[in-house]
């Protein structure tokens, strides 16, 4: 029997679903700005907590509040897997 394969997420994909909830271009801010500044919020960041729990992330809402960037983000994620 093989084990389950980890869940992957790339920096792009990260981006890309964070665009998605903001209305914007994946290009249009910078890893490590303030999403908060840009709009985000709580509604938009429990649907994107609940995207990542459900491909097999561990990180939730309060997890992924505390540093509402991009690259904290990824980092967090790569370590919940």
């Amino acid at each position: 029997m093989t084990a389950p394969l980890s869940p992957s997420l790339s920096l792009e994909q990260l981006r890309s679903d964070v665009a998605e909830v903001l209305a914007e271009e994946p290009g249009s801010f910078a890893d490590d700005e303030n999403l908060i500044d840009l709009g985000l919020d709580s509604i938009r960041l429990m649907s994107l907590a609940t995207r990542w729990r459900e491909a097999g992330f561990e990180a939730g809402y309060l997890d992924l509040a505390q540093e509402p960037t991009v690259a904290a983000w990824f980092d967090l994620l790569e370590g919940k897997r």
